[in-house]
């Protein structure tokens, strides 16, 4: 298990989580596996297989580049054997928020994203209109060097507005169905690995258990 799950700071995470709905946590992942997912991002993006992410659920997926702009790649476990330290670490992390949370967490789904220069995502919901599969989000940022002023910051709505910097290593874990969320736009590159732990196994064939 990755130590940023263990110990009081973990506890920490889970009771902010549980009281707030949104939760952040820093030095997420162990170097080894950030290597890992950055080794990936670099081939993913020389090799150009990011692609417009779309809004929508499936079949019913469009490109609205007034609501959203940024690029994806989505990750599958099988495919993607580098990442396995990853996958297997996601493993504890939804059984342990899981346990936490009285929830059964059957299933995941990650992509890539890259938020190049002048790209936002207008404020949203994560849980589609009656479907309830993805239970909580989870946005790990990959960006190096970032300083005030770079943008693509992650903007949480509500009573107490927090805007969240996209330091590197940093995690965001909220609830899909209540925390409405946008990204700022971006004046410089922005990367991340985001996903969904999910009630049941994803239908897509991606990261689904």
């Amino acid at each position: 298990m990755w130590p940023s799950l263990k110990g009081e700071h973990w506890d920490s995470v889970l009771d902010r989580l549980a009281a707030d709905d949104f939760t952040i946590i820093d030095s997420f992942l162990p170097q080894d596996v950030l290597d890992r997912i950055e080794a990936t991002f670099d081939a993913v993006e020389a090799e150009d297989r990011l692609h417009a992410a779309k809004i929508g659920h499936a079949s019913e997926e469009q490109r609205i580049s007034e609501i959203r702009s940024d690029y994806v790649h989505w990750l599958d476990r099988e495919r993607d054997l580098d990442l396995e330290p990853f996958f297997a670490g996601i493993d504890d992390l939804r059984l342990a928020v899981g346990r936490a949370m009285y929830i059964s967490l059957l299933g995941y789904e990650f992509h890539l994203a890259k938020y190049p220069p002048g790209a936002f995502y207008k404020a949203h919901l994560d849980q589609f209109d009656q479907r309830d599969n993805r239970q909580l989000s989870l946005v790990i940022y990959l960006n190096t060097h970032w300083q005030p002023g770079d943008g693509g910051e992650l903007k949480i709505h509500g009573d107490r507005p927090t805007i969240v910097e996209p330091l590197y290593n940093r995690a965001v874990l909220f609830r899909s169905d209540l925390v409405l969320h946008e990204v700022l736009i971006a004046h410089k590159s922005r990367r991340s690995l985001t996903g969904w732990l999910l009630k049941r196994p994803s239908s897509v064939a991606v990261l689904g258990l």
